[in-house]
């Protein structure tokens, strides 16, 4: 096949993979309680108001504001308990003028009455009179019909990735059940003669794979499911097998080692064999992770990463999560958590490549600095060691010691 390493920017890459990817969000509904960290698939809407009827934010007494008017702790006002609203039940007591009832936080409010006072704001004189020592206004303490959300509102709109809270909302207004994008399923796919499963003692020129335990974290973070397909040997036929299988039978498929450009390169002819329009890019200017292999076949995204593992994850998170995200149909594609902090050493790089370098966090008296954890892309502990990781942009020749650097955290 005609060479195909040429290099191509991560930003690039990643837009050139998206404008062959079709998306075609796929959907299932689940019970509510069970959606934490899903996508919806279809916009929300409340079939009630929230709250369905006036409720006390505090303890006290349900009045008429107008007839505290006034009132201090020089001169009261004066009214009558009319009675005591329960919790959980309708209000069976009426105020009228002069009269007040007592409630408790998230009680109903009494028809008649528009205010809460705070018990602490009263004093009893006896069991049927209450003195009122503060004013207060029409509606304050209360929630009212519809304050939180009102029948028909949209509670959440399609796209949107599930939070406790989200939850929380679609309980309170009895939506137990919810659309939500399915899941991808990821064939994984780890290649390599030396690569043996953690189990097993180490023989000489043996590494245990690590790929397939790491990126399927990754897979599920980006609310993916992992299908790993084992550790495949370096010969194409068996290669082709496994990946024609993931194919076929998964929505993305993740091959990790034999991208790099040395006569064990099998991955893109595999690739290329798989269906069309097949490998788009072949070498991304990024260190670590320069060959990486982007490809769709039968609209079906397939990936191609190298096999060192610091290069694969930091690939994984550039490339992999946002198409996991987009299969989903997320509209807002997520950002990773960052900070801000000084750089502790000097990062050298070489211009036209895009660098990430990991760094441990560590608080100064003087504030937060990033200081670099150097080590080539094979070393996991590299990674292990590390809080986050900061980008050297495509132009710069290297940052310096004291340099205010944005830190993406894992």
């Amino acid at each position: 096949m005609p060479e195909l390493f040429t290099l191509v920017p991560p930003d690039e890459a990643r837009a050139r993979l998206f404008e062959h990817l079709p998306v075609n969000v796929q959907t299932e509904t689940i019970p509510t309680p069970e959606a934490l960290g899903r996508v919806t698939a279809a916009a929300s809407r409340s079939p009630m108001s929230l709250p369905a009827f006036p409720r006390s934010t505090v303890d006290g007494y349900a009045v008429r504001a107008a007839d505290t008017l006034g009132a201090s702790e020089s001169l009261p006002a004066y009214l009558t308990v009319a009675g005591e609203v329960p919790m959980g039940r309708a209000a069976t007591v009426k105020v009228d003028l002069g009269q007040t009832a007592l409630v408790h936080t998230g009680g109903m409010i009494p028809p008649g009455a528009d205010a809460v006072v705070m018990v602490e704001r009263t004093q009893k004189l006896d069991d049927q009179d209450i003195e009122v020592l503060r004013p207060v206004a029409v509606g304050e303490n209360v929630i009212h019909v519809g304050e939180d959300i009102r029948e028909g509102d949209e509670i959440l709109p399609a796209g949107h990735l599930l939070r406790p809270q989200d939850l929380g909302g679609l309980l309170a207004v009895g939506l137990t059940e919810i659309q939500v994008a399915r899941r991808p399923r990821v064939a994984l796919i780890t290649t390599g003669d030396e690569v043996i499963p953690p189990s097993q003692p180490l023989g000489p020129g043996q590494v245990r794979d690590i790929n397939t335990f790491t990126l399927s974290g990754l897979i599920r973070e980006a609310g993916g499911e992992p299908w790993p397909l084992g550790i495949i040997p370096d010969r194409f036929e068996a290669l082709k097998a496994a990946a024609a299988r993931g194919l076929a039978e998964a929505d993305v498929v993740v091959m990790s080692a034999g991208s790099s450009v040395s006569v064990r390169d099998m991955t893109a002819g595999v690739i290329s064999e798989l269906g069309q329009p097949g490998v788009l890019i072949h070498g991304i200017s990024l260190r670590p992770g320069k060959p990486t292999v982007l490809a769709v076949c039968e609209d079906k995204p397939v990936f191609g990463l190298p096999g060192n593992p610091v290069s694969a994850m930091v690939v994984f998170g550039l490339l992999v999560t946002p198409t996991l995200w987009r299969w989903q149909g997320r509209t807002d594609l997520p950002q990773p958590r960052a900070v801000k902090a000084r750089l502790a050493r000097n990062v050298a790089t070489v211009a036209g490549r895009e660098d990430r370098v990991q760094v441990r966090l560590e608080q100064r008296d003087d504030g937060l600095w990033a200081d670099p954890v150097f080590g080539k892309s094979n070393l996991i502990f590299t990674l292990v060691k590390a809080d986050g990781m900061i980008r050297v942009p495509l132009d710069k020749t290297g940052l310096s010691a004291g340099e205010w650097v944005e830190v993406q955290l894992y």
